[in-house]
């Protein structure tokens, strides 16, 4: 929401105050509404006399060393307080949500607690509460404040929100009873004096549904926000949303900070973590110090500032900290606290089922893996991100045992990601080089990051930039918050047609019906029931005809299918018999079918992080692609062609349900969606029992065994983070591994052995090719010594040059490179061209002595104008040339050859 919308939606609902922000608590305990005088927003408050909201900067944090309570609760029982409190007032009190969003087309991360209760239908929000009311310690994932982190002393990537939801409906409540909680909670559990607490009128803006909101706080610090969502649609065109829905989010952090009162939230948030941290590092801390700084960076936000280190020397002088105690004892601590946040966040994310990577989410999660490395390498600290990550997970198993269950699969796509970024230092460190004394923009830096990973901590420690900019993170974060959804849009009308009867879900083996032509739009035959599978899901169409037409493709739209044919389409009202080919089904039944055992059994070899990022079936092969870190290795691929087909061997029962998606998320999990979102109330849950479930539409067998023999037949990367496996089931798999035996029977026959030596014998042939191969290197020495005392003799002068052609067919790339070499160097005013041939090619190579090249010789250029002439295409440096030809004449090689050298230099001379 822009901030203009933002202020004329919020002057709207101020100005009906009691309408939208007035609650029984405010009447019974005596809340009047007043007006800061520094921004105008409007607060309630029991202090009639005061002027300024409590919001900064009106406000300054009245709480540091001054906390309202005596409470002094670490992390998790602070959430227990709370959990306690809400569970006693009628609350369900529910896990955690995944902090990767599966169920959000549009987004990568959980980024409140209300997202894990919005789901699309339709293009528009629904809110899908598994219970009423609710309370949640949902971790969310945000990357808009990286600056901010560590700087601040409140700021992080990631976060306990604190999701109390309730619909406005006769089980749930809606605004006096949400505050009226929210003061209780304070005042009763926390021992908050009631006169501290002030309500903030303010707005919300979400996905599709917006309102009016009450944010609370207490000595200047904000702990949560009551948004009433009352109104669905855009602030220009809107109605009321029913029910309406409380979506309350408050910060744990802010909760923990508030009781403790230090200088910053960090140090009670990762309390023993943090001690931890500082024994192993030994960093030096002086609170009286990070009192001072925090005091003043606590009210900072780097985002627009041009330069933050200035900005924080230039505090650090105005409290009284020299230069030296800064980089001494602030900076090591700013340091810990970033890298123990970014750890944090990169713990819930691989656990829930993320990958660092260059694309999507993952791109946000590699660049604060790779700032954490480069903070951890330029303090100089003796200490590893799974030891930090480790801590997390036993200092939170009370509220999340499942971190510490998981640490060992954190732990090894941690040593995955730093062998990687290892792997390009060197090439890293030579580019760096280069860059010395060049002035850089942030843009550049951007580039720098995303082309070669280079990150601006790295550049600042090597002395490239004396500074990194304060929007750079924001810079290479911000395209990666969101998804791109793609919608597919076809251009016909169907929205007066009832939707189709879907027959292959009754019955899948039915390949013959009739069926009665609603409606035909140009070649699009669309049938009242249809037994025809529309391609979705990664899943091609059927074939077969309708009437004495030919199917050639099936799609859909909305609910409706539309079978495109080849020929006179039937006509309108008429019943038509319909036959659907059966082999190519029952193949597109198998290969998407054992796509789901694959999956499975990827996940069982490789790890819990993968995941179905796309697939595609057709009939006579399919593909699957999977979320992991490395390229496949051969063991692996063998692995999970035998967990594969042991499943198939197995003969499991196929199972499928039509359930409401709250309770096929409930019963199965989020990863039913491997095959992306389905933006629907029932979900078709196809089940291989205690093996795989999925929310899928395709058609597939009875069971595993039906699928008969799965055999993998490539893998490869198709990017970073995901890897390809191309495979083949039933009849195709049987087909391929027979061409495969055909051509190891026809290797044994060259090899005039039986299949079972091939083997052996093909070594013992490479073994006499590499004898070969090195009495050839022989020949070509003395060949080359025997050109070179006879150059005068077999070259052509070209003025005080030379150039010599070889086209012999005894001479391959291999002797040409050695000859050419050796003959250049020996004569450094000779050009040496050699040309033969491969298959039904020409190649072609040409040295240049340095002579010539001293006189702007350049044997790229040269190879270029030559094959030119033949049809074919070449290049290479000043010193070597290469190329292919379609033919070749050796008489228009050497005149070419001569025409060039005659141009860069005076005959005779």
């Amino acid at each position: 929401m822009s901030k203009a919308a933002k202020f004329k939606l919020l002057e709207k609902f101020s100005s009906e105050p009691d309408k939208y922000y007035k609650v029984s608590l405010f009447d019974e305990k005596g809340f009047v509404r007043r007006r800061c005088k520094k921004c105008g927003h409007f607060f309630w408050t029991l202090d009639p006399s005061r002027d300024l909201c409590p919001n900064q900067p009106c406000s300054d944090y009245e709480f540091i060393d001054n906390p309202p309570t005596s409470l002094r609760e670490d992390y998790v029982n602070t959430w227990k307080l709370i959990e306690d409190f809400f569970v006693e007032r009628g609350h369900t009190s529910i896990k955690r949500y995944p902090v990767v969003s599966r169920w959000r087309p549009d987004l990568y991360f959980t980024v409140a607690s209300i997202i894990d209760f919005q789901r699309v239908e339709g293009g528009k929000i629904i809110f899908d509460l598994p219970a009423n009311p609710l309370i949640v310690p949902q971790i969310s994932l945000r990357f808009n404040d990286i600056e901010n982190v560590g700087v601040t002393g409140r700021h992080y990537t990631s976060f306990c929100m604190i999701g109390q939801h309730a619909y406005n409906d006769e089980k749930g409540y809606w605004k006096d009873r949400t505050i009226e909680l929210d003061f209780r909670l304070l005042n009763e559990v926390f021992k908050i004096p009631e006169e501290e607490i002030i309500f903030v009128e303010d707005v919300w803006l979400g996905y599709g549904a917006f309102g009016y909101s009450l944010e609370y706080f207490v000595r200047g610090l904000e702990l949560g926000n009551a948004v009433f969502t009352e109104f669905e649609g855009s602030p220009e065109s809107y109605k009321t949303l029913r029910p309406s829905v409380v979506d309350m989010g408050a910060g744990l952090e802010r909760f923990v900070w508030l009781q403790h009162g230090t200088p910053t939230s960090y140090d009670p948030v990762f309390g023993k973590v943090m001690d931890k941290f500082i024994d192993n590092a030994c960093i030096e801390r002086d609170n009286e110090l990070l009192k001072k700084y925090y005091s003043v960076t606590g009210k900072l936000d780097l985002e627009g500032i041009a330069d933050p280190q200035g900005e924080k020397s230039k505090i650090a002088r105005n409290v009284g900290i020299s230069e030296a105690d800064l980089r001494r004892k602030i900076f090591p601590i700013e340091s810990a606290y970033i890298v123990l946040d970014h750890t944090r966040t990169l713990l819930f994310a691989i656990v829930d089922g993320a990958l660092p990577s260059n694309v999507g989410g993952g791109y946000n999660l590699r660049v604060i893996l790779r700032r954490a490395l480069d903070i951890i390498d330029r303090q100089n600290w003796e200490i590893s991100l799974e030891d930090v990550m480790t801590w997390h997970a036993e200092s939170l198993k009370g509220m999340y045992p499942e971190l510490i269950e998981n640490i060992e699969v954190v732990k090894e796509i941690i040593d995955v990601e730093r062998k990687k970024y290892e792997s390009t230092r060197a090439r890293v460190m030579k580019l760096i080089e280069r860059l010395r004394g060049k002035p850089l923009s942030t843009e550049d830096l951007v580039n720098l990051y995303d082309s070669h990973g280079v990150t601006p901590d790295l550049l600042l420690r090597k002395g490239i930039i004396s500074k990194v900019p304060s929007d750079f993170y924001l810079r290479v974060t911000e395209k990666h918050i969101t998804a791109k959804v793609q919608e597919e849009k076809l251009d016909i009308d169907v929205s007066n047609i009832p939707p189709t009867i879907p027959l292959f879900y009754q019955d899948r083996y039915l390949f013959e019906f009739k069926a009665k032509v609603l409606k035909v739009i140009n070649n699009y035959v669309i049938l009242d029931k249809t037994a025809f599978f529309a391609r979705s899901g990664g899943q091609e169409p059927d074939r077969g005809c309708i009437g004495n037409c030919a199917v050639l493709d099936v799609i859909k739209v909305g609910d409706v299918i539309l079978h495109k044919v080849k020929g006179v389409p039937p006509k309108e009202g008429s019943t038509v018999y319909c036959k659907v080919d059966k082999d190519r089904r029952l193949a597109l039944m198998r290969h998407h079918t054992a796509t789901h055992v694959i999956n499975g059994a990827a996940r069982r070899v490789l790890g819990p992080w993968v995941w179905q990022h796309s697939a595609f079936k057709e009939a006579d092969r399919a593909r699957l692609d999977i979320t992991h870190h490395s390229h496949l290795t051969e063991e692996q691929v063998r692995e999970i062609e035998e967990v594969a087909n042991k499943v198939v061997m197995m003969n499991l029962p196929i199972e499928f349900y039509i359930l409401p998606r709250s309770e096929a998320e409930k019963r199965y999990g989020f990863r039913i969606y491997q095959g992306g979102v389905v933006p629907m109330k029932e979900l078709r849950i196809v089940s291989i029992p205690n093996f795989d479930a999925e929310a899928c539409g395709g058609t597939h067998c009875t069971t595993t065994g039906e699928v008969g023999y799965i055999k993998i037949v490539k893998t490869e990367r198709v990017q970073d983070g995901v890897e390809r496996i191309e495979f083949v089931a039933g009849y195709p798999a049987v087909k391929f591994s027979r061409e495969r035996d055909e051509i190891i029977y026809r290797a044994s026959e060259k090899l005039e052995t039986v299949p079972e030596r091939v083997i052996q014998v093909l070594d013992n042939v490479l073994k006499e090719r590499d004898l070969l191969r090195k009495k050839l290197k022989k020949v070509h020495r003395q060949l080359g010594n025997l050109y070179a005392l006879n150059l005068d003799r077999i070259t052509q002068k070209v003025g005080e040059f030379k150039v010599l052609l070889l086209d012999d067919e005894a001479l391959d790339r291999e002797a040409h490179i050695y000859i050419g070499d050796l003959l250049t160097n020996v004569d450094k005013k000779l050009m040496y061209i050699g040309v033969w041939q491969e298959r039904d090619k020409y190649r072609i190579l040409t040295f240049m002595g340095y002579d010539i090249i001293k006189n702007g010789g350049n044997a790229g250029a040269l190879i270029r104008e030559i094959t030119k002439q033949f049809n074919g295409s070449g290049g290479g440096n000043e010193r070597l040339g290469q190329g292919g030809m379609k033919s070749f004449k050796k008489e228009k090689v050497m005149e070419e050859s001569i025409k060039y050298l005659s141009s860069i230099t005076k005959l005779g001379g």
